[in-house]
């Protein structure tokens, strides 16, 4: 029996891939003293690119942890995982549990305020397992989040809360873009997680 698909926890997309969302899984005070750990104690970056051969750093910052120090290359860059904090582990398990997944490694993003944002990607990288799932955990302001069809370009959306966890799984990485679009009405700074699941060859 899986206690965590309740009614109230169904596929949010109509076809093609399989996403939760999980609302709160943290008290307000839980959330609020997570969410000012890792703003204060991760070893935040500026994150990098290069597109069309030119190198280009983003106002938003990121951070990449896991269980060794794999590599993860995406943008053309390549970063080396950190070990984890005492917090990311914490915050590991609980989304283990939920999401009744294994994750041995870790991308978090900060956002200072609405004005920073992701384009429509998917996240397709070869180092990662295929069709596996991705949990994405987040702390600070809420955020609109968006999924879109590669082919037949049906669109649909949700607003991720402070304390909150969703997962992306099955074929949603193949068949779907997402993105967290700009937005005037975010002041505050949101902190994202995402665990993931490297594959080692």
């Amino acid at each position: 029996m899986d206690l965590f698909h309740n009614d109230s926890i169904y596929n949010l997309l109509p076809y093609d891939g399989t996403v939760y969302y999980y609302g709160k899984v943290l008290s307000l005070a839980e959330a609020n003293q997570y969410f000012n750990e890792l703003f204060n104690n991760i070893s935040w970056r500026q994150d990098e690119a290069v597109i069309f051969g030119k190198h280009i750093l983003t106002s938003r910052k990121v951070a990449w942890y896991g269980n060794e120090e794999y590599d993860y290359t995406y943008s053309n860059t390549t970063k080396k995982a950190l070990p984890w904090t005492k917090e990311l582990l914490e915050l590991k398990k609980l989304t283990e549990e939920k999401t009744e997944a294994t994750y041995n490694s870790c991308l978090l993003n900060l956002y200072h305020d609405g004005n920073e944002g992701m384009a429509w990607h998917s996240d397709g990288e070869k180092m990662l397992q295929k069709n596996g799932a991705i949990a994405s955990f987040t702390f600070g302001a809420e955020r609109k989040f968006s999924f879109k069809h590669k082919q037949t370009k049906e669109s649909t959306s949700l607003i991720l809360e402070h304390g909150s966890l969703l997962v992306m799984k099955d074929e949603t990485q193949t068949n779907w873009l997402h993105r967290l679009p700009p937005t005037t009405l975010a002041k505050r700074p949101r902190i994202n997680l995402t665990f993931r699941t490297i594959e080692i060859i």
